[in-house]
């Protein structure tokens, strides 16, 4: 298993640099502007589209100056400056400092913070306007709502009911975080949720490195296998504790040094209370089977939602059960007589019911 490479002359540099700046070596800026952490930031974005920029040669000095300097451990606080949501945190003492940005998503932004002895992540959940995500009722039926103020609230969209219902996406998934923690499902540990922002453990690699998102790896065909049979088993530790994740991809995987994490959750699904349960479900188990395919074809032949489900349905399915992949699906024929024997047999038994009713009445006069 290897990190994708890219074409470069210092990647050493780069690695480094991104701790500290988000700069890759791909892309020109100008000097001045090469501590600044936005301007980096927008460059390293920029760079993702144009990595076949040259670096220049003062900007590749600056880089090795940046680089030996962190390497001696020198604190470059003043790359990162405390976002607003973050500022509570650290008034309150959660947070000492943040360290860097880590990641940007249609969700949220992620941060790298340092709490007492640790390094932690921060979730800040972007404004409902600014996320390219939606709520579609898909996701959110059959949640429950405090109460019926709230609900009516949030079912007419007043203002109330908006921000009612961005606490609630928001608080769906610090739920399912510790739902699933406790079942042993492989998720960040939460470590709580504070002013709308989530705090969690920072997942690494085997180097120490912010652990990298599925997609970003290569891997051999045994890596593909190993790697779907563990994220299978996580499914079905998931819907065993009653949630579908609903989005689930190499998008929203990281690879720490154990393998495998689940991540991004605040779509998660009630399996029991919602109806588009075994839809979700079967897309997630799908990509999972279209992603690794690519390196383990027979992968993408598997049907492990229907098996799940169907397990899950009879009440069947157990964090130990043993899948096979194969699903046969059972094709009956409708027996349309009895089924209208029954509908005969209930509108008698209403009709018999409503007479009961009025000769009652006519008694009591």
């Amino acid at each position: 298993m290897i990190k994708k490479d890219f074409k470069a002359d210092s990647i050493q540099v780069c690695h480094v640099c991104l701790y500290v700046s988000r700069v890759i070596n791909y892309t020109v800026c100008d000097v001045p502007n090469a501590g600044n952490f936005n301007y980096c930031q927008q460059m390293y974005e920029i760079s993702c589209i144009n990595r076949h920029t040259p670096l220049a040669p003062n900007i590749l000095t600056k880089l090795h100056s940046i680089a030996n300097k962190y390497l001696q451990g020198c604190a470059y606080s003043y790359l990162m400056k405390t976002p607003k949501r973050i500022e509570p945190l650290v008034e309150d003492g959660l947070v000492d400092k943040v360290l860097r940005q880590l990641m940007s998503g249609k969700e949220a932004k992620v941060y790298v913070v340092e709490c007492g002895n640790e390094i932690r992540c921060a979730k800040i959940y972007k404004e409902a306007n600014q996320r390219s995500f939606h709520q579609a009722v898909d996701y959110t039926e059959g949640r429950r709502v405090k109460n019926s103020r709230q609900a009516r609230a949030m079912e007419k969209g007043t203002r109330y009911g908006r921000k009612e219902q961005e606490a609630a996406w928001q608080n769906s998934e610090v739920d399912a975080l510790y739902k699933l923690a406790a079942a042993g499902v492989r998720v960040p540990k939460p470590h709580g949720f504070f002013e709308g922002v989530l705090l969690m453990e920072l997942l690494v690699d085997a180097n120490g490195e912010p652990a990298p998102r599925l997609n970003d790896l290569d891997l051999s065909p045994e890596q593909a296998r190993e790697f779907h049979a563990m994220l299978i088993q996580q499914v079905v530790l998931m819907l065993c504790a009653g949630i579908v994740h609903g989005d689930l991809s190499e998008y929203n995987i990281l690879v720490d040094s154990s393998g495998p994490v689940i991540i991004d959750l605040p779509q998660a699904i009630d399996a029991a209370a919602n109806n588009n349960a075994a839809r979700m479900l079967e897309r997630d188990v799908e990509n999972l089977a279209n992603y690794f395919g690519q390196f383990a074809p027979e992968l993408q032949t598997t049907q492990y939602a229907k098996e799940m489900w169907a397990l899950y349905q009879k009440g069947e399915l157990l964090p130990e059960t043993k899948l096979t992949g194969r699903f046969k699906q059972i094709q009956k024929t409708a027996d349309v007589r009895s089924v209208m024997r029954e509908i005969d047999a209930a509108r008698d038994d209403h009709e018999a019911k409503l007479r009961y009713q009025q000769l009652k009445r006519e008694e009591g006069r």
